[in-house]
């Protein structure tokens, strides 16, 4: 299915850099909870990711990383996501997650 550009735009994609991360023992499959920074105009924001395998917390603090911020909040078991964290999925739900090849002002927009 094809989407216009106008559609396109809607999406408003932001890097932003984790800044805390921590085990989500209630998700239904292993996973985080992270805050990301996405700087002045977006501020922090809190998101899950079942990200387990590839990634220890460690690996994920200060890793910037491209998330959807205009997506309504979504509430997964106990905890209120505020933004979607992009990635590649791969077999077995294997998740690469989506980041710049350089590091860039939080907040910066995907175009």
């Amino acid at each position: 299915m094809e989407i216009s550009w106008n559609d396109f735009e809607k999406v408003e994609m932001r890097v932003g850099t984790i800044i805390k991360v921590v085990d989500f023992p209630k998700a239904n499959k292993p996973a985080y909870i992270m805050e990301i920074d996405f700087g002045n105009g977006l501020g922090v924001r809190k998101s899950s990711a079942q990200i387990t395998k590839r990634y220890t917390k460690e690996d994920l603090l200060q890793k910037q990383i491209v998330a959807v911020v205009n997506f309504p909040k979504k509430q997964i078991a106990n905890f209120m996501s505020e933004c979607l964290v992009l990635g590649a999925v791969g077999s077995k739900n294997d998740i690469v997650l989506l980041n710049p090849d350089f590091k860039v002002e939080n907040g910066l927009r995907i175009g």
